[in-house]
């Protein structure tokens, strides 16, 4: 059975009681619906997040399963991502806790503490506030296109692949490279491969998060170079049915939330030809 479990949170949790410790924890709640609860917390003066899964019910499986989605039973998939990432070398948030309880998968209660990110924010955030320059702009698609290759190549998909979800630790902001950190990965994926229905489906979605925050065609164009390890003018020439698709659900999510008619998409231009 996986259980995880550091010292640093004793005396508040105990690892033999752990699960119905996290069930009377008290903290700033951040989501909670029917089956999910995500609430910050501390231990002394250090901050964490608990995520707590109380079973998807067969309702909700049954309509991820017709969706051809892969249902979220718990926290369990969250903590594996988590590790695959790290060992990618892709910085994410740190586990700490982890137990489970129950062999239905509909009633499978668990949770997941990990670490705050302290002193970060969202490069959705930042970008909003107008705080990301050209030149960082410049920097912060590089390590994000690296980002994406290493995940992709190492056989994992985020599925809520979006801006929103990379962190900046805001004490690293003027270096020539801001840490970035990945979070959110609960819904990830992992294989041997990633398919690339999966992997347009990460991309497209970075794409369509940005595409509003200052994005340019000069950008897109360093981040299909980057991604995918070739010059730019091969992996138009060989990949191009992937970048097609990339481009066309990315517009498509654009329009669906903006409305047909946007000079955004006019202005970027975007197309599959060098």
């Amino acid at each position: 059975m996986l259980k995880l479990f550091e010292k640093e949170l004793e005396p508040a949790l105990t690892e033999v009681n752990l699960l119905q410790d996290c069930m009377g924890l008290q903290g700033e709640i951040f989501r909670e619906v029917e089956s999910r609860r995500t609430l910050k917390f501390y231990v002394g003066d250090r901050a964490y997040f608990l995520k707590l899964h109380l079973g998807a019910g067969w309702k909700e499986i049954i309509k991820n399963l017709l969706q051809l989605r892969l249902p979220v039973l718990g926290a369990r998939n969250e903590l594996l991502a988590i590790r695959k990432v790290e060992v990618l070398g892709v910085r994410t948030l740190t586990a700490v806790a982890y137990a489970a309880e129950g062999n239905n998968p509909a009633t499978i209660h668990s949770c997941l503490i990990t670490r705050s990110l302290e002193n970060t924010r969202s490069l959705e955030e930042l970008a909003k506030d107008g705080q990301i320059s050209t030149p960082l702009r410049r920097r912060l698609v590089t390590q994000i296109a690296n980002t994406s290759r290493t995940l992709h190549t190492g056989g994992v998909n985020h599925r809520d692949f979006y801006i929103c979800h990379f962190l900046m630790d805001m004490d690293t902001f003027n270096h020539d490279s801001p840490l970035l950190y990945l979070i959110d990965l609960h819904r990830a994926q992992i294989r041997a491969n990633t398919p690339q229905r999966w992997r347009v489906k990460d991309v497209s979605g970075l794409l369509f998060s940005a595409i509003d925050f200052g994005l340019t065609r000069n950008d897109i164009y360093r981040f299909v170079k980057i991604y995918s390890g070739k010059s730019l003018r091969q992996t138009l020439r060989e990949d191009s049915d992937f970048w097609s698709q990339v481009l066309s659900r990315a517009e498509s999510l654009y329009r669906k939330d903006h409305g047909m008619d946007n000079q955004r998409l006019t202005e970027l231009s975007i197309t599959t030809r060098a």
